[in-house]
Protein backbone atom coordinates (compact mmCIF):
# COMPACT_ATOMS: atom_id res chain seq x y z
CA UNK A 1 0.00 0.00 0.00
CA UNK A 2 1.60 3.43 -1.35
CA UNK A 3 1.85 6.47 0.82
CA UNK A 4 -0.82 8.46 -1.64
CA UNK A 5 -3.48 5.48 -1.64
CA UNK A 6 -3.61 6.63 2.09
CA UNK A 7 -2.75 10.11 2.76
CA UNK A 8 -5.37 11.74 0.59
CA UNK A 9 -8.44 10.76 -1.04
CA UNK A 10 -11.23 12.97 -2.58
CA UNK A 11 -15.10 12.39 -3.66
CA UNK A 12 -15.13 8.40 -2.82
CA UNK A 13 -18.48 6.63 -2.50
CA UNK A 14 -18.93 5.85 0.90
CA UNK A 15 -21.72 4.94 3.57
CA UNK A 16 -21.65 5.66 6.67
CA UNK A 17 -22.23 2.37 9.09
CA UNK A 18 -21.94 4.09 12.31
CA UNK A 19 -20.67 6.87 14.38
CA UNK A 20 -20.20 7.90 17.89
CA UNK A 21 -18.86 10.93 19.60
CA UNK A 22 -15.61 11.89 19.85
CA UNK A 23 -14.16 14.82 22.37
CA UNK A 24 -16.55 17.96 22.81
CA UNK A 25 -17.78 18.45 19.16
CA UNK A 26 -16.78 15.73 16.73
CA UNK A 27 -17.22 12.47 15.77
CA UNK A 28 -16.27 9.38 14.84
CA UNK A 29 -17.44 7.14 12.04
CA UNK A 30 -16.93 3.89 10.77
CA UNK A 31 -17.65 4.07 6.97
CA UNK A 32 -18.31 1.65 4.20
CA UNK A 33 -16.38 2.71 0.78
CA UNK A 34 -16.82 1.40 -2.20
CA UNK A 35 -12.43 1.43 -3.32
CA UNK A 36 -11.27 1.38 0.03
CA UNK A 37 -13.41 -1.47 2.20
CA UNK A 38 -13.93 -0.48 5.95
CA UNK A 39 -12.26 2.67 7.48
CA UNK A 40 -12.55 4.83 10.43
CA UNK A 41 -12.64 8.71 10.21
CA UNK A 42 -12.70 11.95 12.21
CA UNK A 43 -15.45 14.39 11.17
CA UNK A 44 -13.97 16.95 13.07
CA UNK A 45 -16.37 19.73 14.38
CA UNK A 46 -19.21 17.95 13.33
CA UNK A 47 -21.45 18.29 15.94
CA UNK A 48 -21.27 21.81 16.08
CA UNK A 49 -24.77 23.56 15.03
CA UNK A 50 -23.34 25.37 12.23
CA UNK A 51 -21.30 22.40 11.05
CA UNK A 52 -21.38 21.98 7.21
CA UNK A 53 -20.99 18.19 7.64
CA UNK A 54 -24.12 18.11 10.52
CA UNK A 55 -26.91 17.25 8.26
CA UNK A 56 -25.14 15.48 5.99
CA UNK A 57 -23.38 12.25 7.60
CA UNK A 58 -26.54 10.43 7.40
CA UNK A 59 -27.21 6.50 7.82
CA UNK A 60 -27.97 4.48 4.57
CA UNK A 61 -27.21 7.35 2.18
CA UNK A 62 -25.22 7.67 -0.89
CA UNK A 63 -22.20 10.19 0.23
CA UNK A 64 -19.01 11.27 -1.42
CA UNK A 65 -16.56 11.58 1.23
CA UNK A 66 -12.99 13.25 0.96
CA UNK A 67 -10.42 12.43 3.97
CA UNK A 68 -6.37 12.18 4.31
CA UNK A 69 -4.19 11.06 7.08
CA UNK A 70 -1.75 8.00 7.39
CA UNK A 71 -2.81 6.14 10.28
CA UNK A 72 -5.58 3.92 10.89
CA UNK A 73 -8.24 7.18 11.85
CA UNK A 74 -8.22 9.68 8.83
CA UNK A 75 -9.46 12.73 8.93
CA UNK A 76 -12.62 13.47 7.06
CA UNK A 77 -12.43 16.74 5.15
CA UNK A 78 -15.64 16.93 2.75
CA UNK A 79 -18.66 15.11 2.62
CA UNK A 80 -21.47 15.17 0.07
CA UNK A 81 -24.70 13.97 -0.21
CA UNK A 82 -25.71 12.26 -3.29
CA UNK A 83 -29.30 11.04 -2.87
CA UNK A 84 -31.05 8.40 -4.75
CA UNK A 85 -32.50 6.18 -1.86
CA UNK A 86 -35.65 6.53 0.31
CA UNK A 87 -35.16 6.38 3.59
CA UNK A 88 -35.36 3.63 5.71
CA UNK A 89 -38.64 3.46 8.07
CA UNK A 90 -40.06 0.55 10.77
CA UNK A 91 -38.78 -2.89 9.99
CA UNK A 92 -36.83 -1.70 7.51
CA UNK A 93 -34.76 0.26 9.04
CA UNK A 94 -33.95 -1.77 11.99
CA UNK A 95 -33.15 -4.61 9.37
CA UNK A 96 -30.65 -1.59 8.05
CA UNK A 97 -28.53 -1.24 11.19
CA UNK A 98 -28.59 -5.11 11.63
CA UNK A 99 -26.62 -4.69 8.14
CA UNK A 100 -24.56 -2.27 9.30
CA UNK A 101 -23.36 -3.69 12.76
CA UNK A 102 -22.83 -6.99 10.69
CA UNK A 103 -20.29 -5.32 8.48
CA UNK A 104 -18.68 -3.27 11.39
CA UNK A 105 -17.96 -6.38 13.33
CA UNK A 106 -16.71 -8.81 10.27
CA UNK A 107 -15.13 -6.26 7.56
CA UNK A 108 -11.58 -5.86 7.77
CA UNK A 109 -10.10 -2.21 7.63
CA UNK A 110 -8.56 -1.46 4.36
CA UNK A 111 -10.26 -4.49 2.63
CA UNK A 112 -12.25 -3.38 -0.52
CA UNK A 113 -15.44 -5.18 -1.46
CA UNK A 114 -16.57 -3.46 -4.87
CA UNK A 115 -19.32 -6.23 -5.50
CA UNK A 116 -20.35 -6.14 -1.89
CA UNK A 117 -20.86 -2.08 -2.09
CA UNK A 118 -23.17 -2.39 -4.37
CA UNK A 119 -24.82 -5.50 -2.92
CA UNK A 120 -25.02 -3.69 -0.03
CA UNK A 121 -26.68 -0.30 -1.94
CA UNK A 122 -29.20 -2.78 -3.47
CA UNK A 123 -29.67 -4.18 -0.70
CA UNK A 124 -30.96 -0.75 1.27
CA UNK A 125 -32.72 0.24 -2.17
CA UNK A 126 -34.78 -3.23 -1.95
CA UNK A 127 -35.27 -2.61 2.06
CA UNK A 128 -36.18 0.94 1.45
CA UNK A 129 -39.20 -0.80 -1.06
CA UNK A 130 -40.41 -2.83 1.68
CA UNK A 131 -41.74 -6.87 0.76
CA UNK A 132 -40.27 -9.64 2.66
CA UNK A 133 -37.52 -7.94 5.14
CA UNK A 134 -36.38 -11.56 5.92
CA UNK A 135 -35.45 -12.89 2.83
CA UNK A 136 -33.48 -9.82 2.17
CA UNK A 137 -31.40 -10.35 5.06
CA UNK A 138 -30.63 -14.06 3.94
CA UNK A 139 -29.52 -12.88 0.42
CA UNK A 140 -27.72 -10.19 1.86
CA UNK A 141 -26.23 -12.64 4.61
CA UNK A 142 -25.08 -15.46 2.06
CA UNK A 143 -23.63 -12.83 -0.53
CA UNK A 144 -21.60 -11.09 1.82
CA UNK A 145 -19.73 -14.78 3.33
CA UNK A 146 -19.00 -15.48 -0.08
CA UNK A 147 -17.17 -11.67 -0.24
CA UNK A 148 -15.31 -12.49 2.58
CA UNK A 149 -14.44 -15.73 1.39
CA UNK A 150 -16.82 -18.43 3.15
CA UNK A 151 -19.02 -18.72 0.98
CA UNK A 152 -21.68 -21.57 1.60
CA UNK A 153 -21.39 -25.43 -0.07
CA UNK A 154 -25.13 -25.87 -1.38
CA UNK A 155 -25.47 -28.11 -4.20
CA UNK A 156 -23.61 -31.26 -3.78
CA UNK A 157 -23.21 -33.47 -0.64
CA UNK A 158 -19.37 -33.00 0.97
CA UNK A 159 -18.73 -36.30 1.85
CA UNK A 160 -20.09 -38.21 -1.10
CA UNK A 161 -20.27 -35.60 -3.77
CA UNK A 162 -23.42 -36.06 -4.90
CA UNK A 163 -25.85 -33.55 -5.73
CA UNK A 164 -28.35 -32.55 -3.62
CA UNK A 165 -32.02 -33.84 -3.25
CA UNK A 166 -34.54 -31.89 -2.08
CA UNK A 167 -36.20 -35.25 -0.05
CA UNK A 168 -33.54 -35.94 1.96
CA UNK A 169 -32.17 -34.51 5.10
CA UNK A 170 -28.63 -33.05 5.42
CA UNK A 171 -26.60 -31.72 8.27
CA UNK A 172 -24.67 -28.64 7.57
CA UNK A 173 -21.08 -28.33 9.01
CA UNK A 174 -19.41 -25.41 9.39
CA UNK A 175 -16.31 -24.36 6.87
CA UNK A 176 -17.05 -27.59 5.12
CA UNK A 177 -21.15 -28.13 3.94
CA UNK A 178 -23.59 -30.50 4.24
CA UNK A 179 -23.67 -34.49 4.70
CA UNK A 180 -26.32 -36.54 4.26
CA UNK A 181 -27.94 -37.48 8.09
CA UNK A 182 -28.06 -41.19 8.04
CA UNK A 183 -30.04 -42.76 10.79
CA UNK A 184 -30.93 -39.49 12.93
CA UNK A 185 -30.71 -36.04 13.19
CA UNK A 186 -27.80 -33.73 13.00
CA UNK A 187 -25.33 -34.21 15.38
CA UNK A 188 -24.48 -30.21 15.35
CA UNK A 189 -28.37 -29.89 15.49
CA UNK A 190 -28.42 -27.95 12.00
CA UNK A 191 -30.40 -30.56 10.02
CA UNK A 192 -32.27 -28.92 6.66
CA UNK A 193 -33.92 -30.67 3.83
CA UNK A 194 -32.20 -31.13 0.43
CA UNK A 195 -35.00 -28.65 -0.94
CA UNK A 196 -33.89 -25.58 1.77
CA UNK A 197 -30.00 -26.04 0.01
CA UNK A 198 -31.28 -25.89 -3.68
CA UNK A 199 -33.43 -22.79 -3.07
CA UNK A 200 -31.24 -20.79 -0.86
CA UNK A 201 -28.51 -21.70 -4.21
CA UNK A 202 -31.10 -20.15 -5.88
CA UNK A 203 -31.87 -17.37 -3.38
CA UNK A 204 -36.00 -18.34 -3.37
CA UNK A 205 -37.05 -17.76 0.32
CA UNK A 206 -40.91 -18.16 -1.30
CA UNK A 207 -41.06 -21.93 1.00
CA UNK A 208 -41.80 -21.08 4.92
CA UNK A 209 -39.61 -23.99 5.34
CA UNK A 210 -37.05 -22.62 3.59
CA UNK A 211 -37.22 -19.49 5.10
CA UNK A 212 -37.15 -20.85 8.68
CA UNK A 213 -33.95 -23.40 7.96
CA UNK A 214 -32.21 -21.03 6.13
CA UNK A 215 -32.33 -18.45 9.11
CA UNK A 216 -30.99 -21.29 11.26
CA UNK A 217 -28.09 -22.45 9.33
CA UNK A 218 -27.46 -18.42 8.66
CA UNK A 219 -27.37 -17.40 12.66
CA UNK A 220 -24.86 -20.40 13.31
CA UNK A 221 -22.94 -19.51 10.52
CA UNK A 222 -22.60 -16.07 11.13
CA UNK A 223 -21.94 -16.58 14.79
CA UNK A 224 -19.25 -18.70 13.95
CA UNK A 225 -17.73 -15.89 12.44
CA UNK A 226 -18.12 -13.27 15.10
CA UNK A 227 -16.10 -15.29 17.08
CA UNK A 228 -17.17 -13.83 20.98
CA UNK A 229 -18.86 -10.56 19.44
CA UNK A 230 -22.29 -10.33 19.76
CA UNK A 231 -24.65 -8.55 17.36
CA UNK A 232 -26.60 -5.77 19.10
CA UNK A 233 -29.32 -5.50 16.52
CA UNK A 234 -29.74 -9.06 16.17
CA UNK A 235 -32.32 -9.08 19.62
CA UNK A 236 -34.43 -6.05 18.40
CA UNK A 237 -34.85 -7.69 15.11
CA UNK A 238 -36.37 -11.03 16.96
CA UNK A 239 -38.36 -9.04 19.34
CA UNK A 240 -40.13 -6.97 16.83
CA UNK A 241 -41.19 -9.31 13.71
CA UNK A 242 -38.83 -12.87 14.14
CA UNK A 243 -36.75 -12.02 11.19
Amino acid sequence: MTAAYKSRQDSQPAFVLHGYAFRETSLVLEVFTRNFGRLALVARGARRPRSALRGVLLAFQPLLLSWAGRSDLRTLHKAEWQGGLPQLKGAGLLCGFYLNELMVKLLARDDPHEELYQIYYQTLRTLSNGGDHAATLRRFEKQMLKELGYALTLDHDVASGDPIQPDRSYEYLIERGPVRCEGGAAENGLELTGQTLLDMLRDDYSNPLTLQQSKALMRVLINHYLGDQTLNTRQLLKDLQQL
